[in-house]
């Protein structure tokens, strides 16, 4: 296959990494499984990359195999590299992906996106009838509505994948050709890919998530012990299908990789930026200190207050996302926001 990775950030390195390898060997020089494109917007990091055959910014010791085309820039560059490809992922962070949608939008080609979480509002519309962010899939409905397209995700980080770690990630989508494309893109010996049509569950788990790992963060930084993290987790798995179940998505889809696959990883792992947030602001670090400190995005400080919008308009209970949004909002402090979780009224589990 013809595979263009657009970004070239850790994940959309990882990636363009992983489907370069050959199916027996994660020799950097082996045979390429797959002809691999990575684009990079930024045309210093591109040379960088070239020199020296290494992400040093967001993916630093990992070598690029040499059969890896490195290539950037915009215009004609851009459209003729997309016009030969059999496969087209999108990696930049959610704020990127109208715009790149909307750059696609004629071409035949299935696409896929690899980010997670609420696009901001926009600032040209009104508020009476957008007053919220909008997850990917919804994103492609205004931006490109007759791209085939789905989403990548599932419990992953880029360094492991790229070290050629065992890993399991979900292709999501309504149309059968794209979840097709990504299992044939990067379902690998150490790399399975699972299709999944429920593209709504996927990506409302990829999105609560992040505010579930923040709250998780805190919860370990301020030292409450393995009980804690544990209610912490389970409960926040609840607030998720919720909200999923209330968007239309399927409940079984919550116990899976995109739901508590990817919770459990994000909100446990030191490589997590939005658990690294929580411990952070645990330490007494404001938001802006602890999102400065990470030199990468972390989605969970950007879609919260989103996530909590988008339940509250369909009258669903988040209380735990909600008590993240007033903490990153500076209306509580961290002992504050697990005082006002714990002193919550007593209510049945299964509700």
């Amino acid at each position: 296959m013809k595979i263009a990775v657009l970004g070239a950030g850790a994940w959309g390195t990882a990636l363009a990494i992983s489907a370069v390898r050959a199916t027996a060997s994660l020799s950097p020089a082996a045979a390429p499984r797959h002809l691999v494109s990575l684009w990079a917007r930024d045309a210093a990091q591109l040379a960088d990359m070239q020199a020296q055959r290494v992400n040093a910014r967001y993916l630093p010791g990992m070598e690029l195999p040499p059969s890896l085309l490195l290539t950037g820039g915009s215009g004609t560059s851009f459209d003729a590299l997309l016009a030969d490809q059999d496969l087209i992922v999108i990696a930049t962070p959610i704020a990127g992906l109208r715009g790149m949608l909307q750059r696609l939008q004629g071409l035949s080609a299935p696409v896929a996106w690899l980010c997670k979480g609420f696009e901001a509002p926009l600032a040209d519309t009104p508020q009476s009838s957008k007053p919220f962010g909008l997850l990917a899939h919804e994103i492609r409905v205004h931006a490109a509505i007759n791209l085939r397209a789905g989403a990548l995700s599932g419990p992953s980080f880029a360094q492991e994948v790229a070290r050629g770690q065992p890993t399991a990630l979900v292709a999501a989508s309504e149309h059968a050709e794209v979840r097709d494309a990504l299992v044939a893109a990067f379902h690998g010996p150490t790399l399975r890919v699972y299709a999944n049509d429920d593209i709504v569950g996927v990506e409302v788990g990829g999105a609560v998530k992040n505010v579930l790992a923040i709250a998780t963060g805190l919860c370990d930084g301020l030292n409450l012990g393995l009980n804690a993290r544990a209610a912490l987790i389970t409960r926040g798995l609840t607030e998720m299908t919720r909200l999923g179940l209330a968007l239309g998505a399927r409940a079984e889809t919550f116990t899976g990789l995109s739901g508590l696959g990817d919770l459990v990883l994000t909100a446990t792992g030191d490589l997590s930026r939005n658990r690294q947030v929580g411990l952070l602001l645990a330490q007494g670090q404001s938001l802006a200190q602890a999102v400065a400190s990470l030199g990468h995005v972390a989605e969970g400080v950007y879609c919260a207050r989103t996530v909590v919008q988008r339940a509250q308009g369909l009258g669903v209970e988040m209380p735990i996302s909600e008590a993240v949004v007033a903490l990153l909002d500076g209306q509580i402090q961290p002992a504050e926001a697990v005082a006002a979780l714990m002193g919550r009224d007593p209510a049945a589990e299964l509700r």
